[in-house]
């Protein structure tokens, strides 16, 4: 009887392979080659280095600072316990207002950055126009929410408009950005098909395009309410509405077990928005 022994296995179960099955680094495919910097890179991470260790002398950090500082934290986390949710009227003004900025701004956005993330995609448009609109989708990027709010309040005035035109802002250059690079990954020969058979371009865009990336332009507005959802809290610190006022105004008035309690709504409504983000992925089918 013949019998073959292409490889033994020790008692601590360890495997030796014979001779023949070894195999040298050139003979490996590419895609499993060990990893080697070649000199540009080396000098690269050594730049990297050099600016990290540039940046912390420069921020003037010592023991004695960073001692003081627990002993402040200390004293302020003493301070907001128990948290406590009064005034109640307060409160439930800036969780609506906030609720309010995210859903519309989100809407606003999705509106907008749709035909935006179309005129961006560069397998459909011609250059001229998806430069000006990548343009576009940069320059809504470019500056923080917070930014782009200051600039609102002082155009419409204090409150939840100045606020939902902010994160629309926000929401184009980030939907914007993300929907034309899944319009550009769709497979063109289901496009080229549908465009054999004489259709239209709304044809073209309704049996080609939209069924390929639907799923996730669902995903990505799913997590744009979400952004949103947290970014309202935060523009409301310069009068564009929602909780930040509510918790700036706290903090002015030395109210830390209030901000504590507006801290924990805060994390409620985020937590809320995580699990109706997981509950519309698992609807279509994500």
């Amino acid at each position: 009887m013949q019998t073959s022994t292409p490889f033994m296995v020790d008692v601590l179960g360890s495997i030796d392979l014979p001779p023949q099955h070894t195999m040298s680094e050139a003979s490996l495919p590419n895609h499993v080659q060990p990893f080697r910097m070649g000199r540009a890179q080396q000098w690269g991470v050594w730049l990297i280095l050099l600016i990290l260790l540039w940046s912390l002398s420069r921020v003037d950090l010592s023991w004695a600072r960073f001692v003081l500082g627990l002993e402040g934290a200390g004293k302020f986390v003493e301070r907001m316990f128990p948290p406590v949710f009064d005034p109640r009227a307060e409160l439930v003004k800036g969780l609506w207002e906030t609720l309010q900025i995210a859903v519309l701004a989100s809407a606003a956005g999705v509106v907008l950055s749709l035909p935006m993330g179309l005129l961006a995609a560069r397998n459909l448009m011609p250059a001229s126009v998806t430069w000006v609109a990548r343009f576009i989708i940069t320059l809504c990027r470019t500056f923080h929410p917070v930014i782009v709010a200051i600039v609102f309040v002082k155009a419409v005035g204090f409150g939840v408009l100045a606020g939902i035109l902010a994160l629309t802002v926000a929401s184009v250059g980030f939907l914007g950005k993300l929907f034309a690079e899944a319009i550009e990954e769709v497979s063109m020969k289901q496009v080229e098909a549908v465009r054999a058979t004489g259709a239209s371009f709304a044809n073209v865009l309704g049996f080609a395009i939209i069924p390929q990336v639907l799923f996730r332009f669902i995903g990505f507005i799913a997590y744009e309410v979400d952004s949103n959802l947290r970014n309202s809290t935060m523009v409301g610190i310069v009068g564009a509405g929602g909780m930040g006022g509510t918790l700036f105004a706290a903090f002015q008035r030395f109210d830390y077990d209030f901000v504590l309690g507006m801290v924990l709504c805060i994390m409620a409504l985020i937590v809320l928005g995580e699990a109706l983000q997981l509950l519309v992925k698992k609807v279509f089918g994500q």
